[in-house]
């Protein structure tokens, strides 16, 4: 791949020490009630105010084009539970991967949002799961899940249950197969966008599946519990073009 500004950005993200500093500059200057604020209190998040290549967005006018969704190779895996105190991630342990156009991610951790951060014309499901690649060369690789009130989904379910209600960690006690969080159906979209968190960093290649999974409402309702609303509000597509496959 082509040295490029986004490529630039990406080798940024990569830097453990800017990752540490991001993560207590974020714990000190932002929250889902400032949304409107977040690039002006901090300089290092100053993409979230100014940047042209923002996440989240409404998937609409998509041009159909020949692309295909990530290969998967996730590995079943007791995860760890974290409330930070923005959302429930599940922290993955090496060898869980992503390949997308010859390129190849490891997959770092997913997270959650209620309701979700994308739209389809215009409409959001219940929450959202975000599954977080990183590539060697620091290029991050996420894929978007929209879940639904629905079925009971025994992946979250068990997520749920396990989550600290307060900022901690807690281990899960057997495995489970993080891919039952992902549509059978893979229809998908794909763009350019960035981090939907401060520092807002436009270093993420999307792929959103077009296709809800079922959750149980009760799941729903837990997170939401702990966490009402933390989804960022849709931002402007400027000059970008949304595939769809």
């Amino acid at each position: 791949m082509a040295f490029t500004r986004r490529s630039f950005l990406a080798g940024l993200a990569a830097c453990p020490l800017c990752a540490a500093t991001a993560r207590a500059s974020e714990g000190a200057h932002w929250s889902y009630e400032d949304v409107q604020s977040w690039g002006a209190r901090d300089p290092a998040a100053r993409a979230c105010a100014v940047g042209a290549e923002q996440s989240p967005i409404d998937l609409k006018g998509a041009v159909k084009a020949d692309i295909r969704a990530p290969t998967l190779t996730w590995k079943q895996q007791a995860f760890e539970i974290v409330n930070n105190g923005y959302t429930i991630q599940a922290d993955a342990a090496p060898g869980s991967f992503a390949v997308s156009e010859g390129r190849k991610f490891e997959l770092k951790q997913f997270h959650f949002h209620a309701p979700s951060e994308h739209a389809i014309q215009g409409a959001r499901t219940a929450m959202e799961a975000h599954f977080v690649h990183a590539g060697q060369d620091g290029a991050l690789l996420v894929l978007g899940a929209l879940l639904s009130a629905g079925a009971k989904n025994q992946a979250l379910a068990t997520i749920v249950g396990a989550a600290p209600e307060k900022e901690g960690r807690e281990r899960l006690k057997s495995p489970i197969d993080a891919s039952t969080l992902l549509p059978k159906k893979r229809g998908f979209f794909r763009y350019e966008g960035s981090l939907t968190t401060p520092p807002c960093s436009e270093v993420v290649n999307w792929t959103v599946f077009s296709t809800p999974v079922d959750v149980a409402s009760a799941d729903i309702d837990a997170f939401r519990k702990l966490f009402p609303m933390n989804a960022r509000p849709l931002q402007e597509l400027h000059r970008r073009i949304v595939l769809r496959n």
